[in-house]
């Protein structure tokens, strides 16, 4: 899964927003980082977002 698809399982975050989620210590590390972008595997960014859905919602975190 790529950052457009990351964006839209969160509801439809900005780039800026997903920069900051995508780059939090805690989210799962990419499996590759392509010309087009990094790359996430989907079981990993859906096993995150169960646990972290509250943080990601709150923009202050």
């Amino acid at each position: 899964m790529g950052a457009h698809e990351i964006r839209i399982r969160l509801g439809g975050v900005s780039r800026q927003r997903a920069y900051q989620i995508t780059s939090r210590a805690d989210f799962p590390k990419p499996v590759a980082d392509l010309a087009q972008g990094k790359v996430w595997l989907t079981e990993d960014v859906e096993a995150w977002m169960k646990v972290h859905r509250r943080d990601i919602d709150d923009p202050d975190d």
